[in-house]
């Protein structure tokens, strides 16, 4: 090969293009992070209920590092959406030097177990919230079934004018609800077919449970766990009424 001239041209060819090449990648990848192509404008995006936007400007300012070429948006995403109640972002560059940031929030439904909330999509996340909510309990990774249950049954309740203060999965797959307002109503619902349990009972509601407590005997506990039926409990029952003469 060597005593070749057409194969030795060919070859210093090869070396000329590839150290070209090399240089010019070399060239790109110093250029990029130069400071001229840095992004000096965050554009924040959103309708930001609970997030502040100059806090978001500033974590964005401190955490995401990179020019407008070498900003790794995946990472720059997952940094942003560790931040309280951020549940999505979407991040675009604009040429010249700006950076657009489009973020979504939790919307609150209620709370969940001892340290953290359920948005309106069962998801999971942890933020300090002061409001009044409704309260979750149930096993680990059950946030979205509770929730998905919980609209089935305030649909049921509705008609009733009864609202959900607590709705509890127990480990073994029982239902139980505690009705908000005073005096509250616990309501058993067991494992199977809670929903036409549920809805059955809103059916008979005003003319049973309605009815006694409009006849000054409120019930505090409801089981539904019946084939044909429900027992009730009435703290004030088989009490002595008051002479109030």
């Amino acid at each position: 090969m060597w005593d070749s001239t057409r194969e030795l041209s060919i070859l210093a060819w090869a070396l000329m293009l590839s150290a070209a090449a090399l240089l010019a990648w070399g060239g790109i990848a110093w250029a990029v992070r130069q400071p001229v192509f840095a992004l000096r404008h965050v554009i924040v995006d959103g309708s930001l209920v609970r997030t502040n936007p100059a806090h978001l400007e500033t974590v964005i300012r401190e955490e995401l590092k990179g020019t407008f070429f070498t900003l790794n948006l995946a990472e720059a995403r997952a940094s942003l959406q560790r931040l309280p109640w951020v549940k999505s972002v979407a991040l675009r560059r604009q040429w010249p030097d700006r950076l657009e940031v489009t973020v979504t929030e939790h919307v609150p439904l209620a709370r969940w177990n001892d340290a953290a909330l359920v948005d309106t999509e069962g998801e999971e996340f942890s933020a300090d919230f002061d409001g009044e909510l409704p309260q979750f309990t149930g096993p680990d990774g059950a946030a979205g079934d509770v929730a998905e249950h919980f609209r089935e049954f305030s649909a049921d309740l509705a008609p009733c004018a009864l609202a959900i203060a607590e709705l509890r999965l127990s480990p073994r797959g029982g239902w139980r609800i505690r009705t908000a307002g005073s005096p509250a109503l616990a309501i058993e619902l067991g494992r199977n077919e809670a929903g036409e349990r549920l809805s059955r009972f809103a059916a008979y509601q005003a003319r049973t449970v309605g009815a006694l407590a409009r006849a000054g005997t409120p019930v505090d506990y409801v089981d539904l766990r019946y084939r044909n039926g429900f027992a009730v409990h009435a703290p004030e029952a088989g009490k002595p009424s008051r002479n109030m003469g």
